[in-house]
């Protein structure tokens, strides 16, 4: 996994603050620096299979219980 690496936004001179802003987020969405210093933010328990299938049954039930309720709000 790649290093989170510092960055800055050099001025140019004809380019105004909001545009040098701009390529500053541009350039941090995608090098995907903050995605990498959010996983490593918490440990988190890895998945295990039956994490997995309780997370689906949880999920399908939410799904069932949105289209039961569809039609009556």
């Amino acid at each position: 996994m790649a290093r989170p690496a510092n960055f800055w936004a050099s001025a140019d001179q004809n380019e105004s603050s909001e545009k040098r802003v701009a390529r500053f987020k541009q350039w941090f969405n995608r090098s995907r620096v903050g995605d990498l210093v959010k996983d490593r933010r918490y440990h988190k328990k890895a998945l295990t299979p039956r994490l997995v299938r309780i997370g689906a049954l949880m999920r399908e039930g939410f799904r069932t219980e949105k289209e039961r309720n569809k039609f009556y709000q």
